[in-house]
């Protein structure tokens, strides 16, 4: 028996004897670096999405996810169904490994910058999302904010290790990862603390999605078909709008970054309004710190991705660094154009 073939009695015995559903036809899925994800077409027609966990995966942290997943999806937000199997768990236990499983959602996940159009619906759909999980109890984990409380000289030794690191993996432009670091030094040491000291002092913290990024929203042309991928953590609304709103794709991509963040925060606003206006202002700030301390995709060959999926970290890291110099560069005009976009009427500050 080949693999493919054994993937597909694997995944059909677990669908008959946990959820009583007959699969069709198995196909593999390569993307996912926590779980092997299938997608199933059953014999009665229906699309699913399949998710077998790694040994190591956190199961509380899953069922948290998928929880707040069907809460949301509750409340009339675009997402896909999870399946509770035939104990009314939506984490399944079988043939040695945990599984979920999913409607497949309709659309497709960008690879282009977003339009405006777009930016926009985002906006709403992430606005509502915020209002209805304010009510969802907090969750266990909670989202590192190192953007907020970590040191600079601890991102500047981050820094040196990312570089050796990138020397051991065989990194394939190491001057340019070198001048690129440089670079991050040189932001760190000289904006950190000037981001920081207009932060509010008492952002609003409650559980949220925490992975709102473009592999996580499908899209059919410019309207949200589907969030999925839910981290469920205890985080700053202000710190997701920021990184939804500051998509690096789009800010090192289209001339039309600016106006696709005024128009999605904008909707963010009217969707959200009892978020303080602060924090929604804030979410450039966070926005900028949040990427300059982080250093995920600076070198790839660790995580043993596929090829598809390496490319694209590769791609993240250096949109990225294109978006903090745009970022920086255009703060205070910005920044301006946010409180316009942002104010409703009744606001004073």
């Amino acid at each position: 028996m080949d693999e493919a073939d054994w993937e597909q009695e694997l995944t059909a015995d677990v669908l008959a004897e946990r959820y009583e559903i007959t699969v069709e036809t198995v196909e593999r899925v390569p993307m996912g670096t926590d779980t092997v994800n299938r997608r199933v077409l059953t014999s009665d027609g229906r699309r699913l999405f399949v998710k077998e966990y790694a040994s190591t995966a956190n199961l509380d942290a899953a069922r948290s996810a998928l929880d707040m997943s069907e809460f949301c999806r509750a409340a009339d937000l675009p997402v896909p169904k999870t399946w509770a199997d035939r104990d009314g768990d939506l984490v399944a236990l079988s043939e040695g490994s945990a599984w979920a499983v999913t409607d497949e959602a309709p659309g497709r996940v960008a690879t282009t910058a977003m339009s405006v159009a777009r930016a926009e619906h985002i906006g709403m759909v992430l606005g509502r999302m915020h209002r209805v999980l304010a009510a969802y109890p907090l969750p266990k984990f909670v989202q590192q904010s190192r953007w907020r409380t970590g040191t600079i000289e601890d991102a500047l030794s981050r820094c040196n290790a990312v570089l050796a690191m990138a020397r051991r993996h065989g990194h394939n432009d190491l001057a340019q990862l070198r001048e690129q670091l440089d670079q991050r030094r040189h932001h760190l040491t000289q904006h950190v603390d000037r981001l920081r000291t207009g932060l509010p002092e008492d952002l609003v913290e409650q559980a949220l999605h925490a992975d709102i990024t473009r592999p996580n929203i499908l899209v059919l042309t410019d309207v949200v078909t589907g969030i999925i991928d839910f981290r469920s953590a205890k985080a700053f609304p202000a710190w997701e709008l920021g990184r939804a709103a500051f998509d690096p794709r789009t800010v090192a991509t289209s001339d039309q970054w600016a106006s696709c963040a005024t128009a999605m925060v904008s909707a963010y606003r009217s969707e959200n309004p009892s978020l303080p206006l602060g924090d929604v202002l804030a979410c450039v700030r966070i926005a900028i710190l949040y990427m300059l301390f982080s250093l995920y995709g600076a070198t790839t060959g660790e995580y043993k991705l596929p090829h598809d999926a390496e490319a694209d970290l590769q791609q993240h890291w250096q949109d990225r660094q294109i978006s903090i110099r745009r970022l920086l560069d255009d703060f205070d005009d910005l920044e301006d154009a946010l409180r316009t976009s942002a104010n409703q009427p009744g606001d004073h500050r």
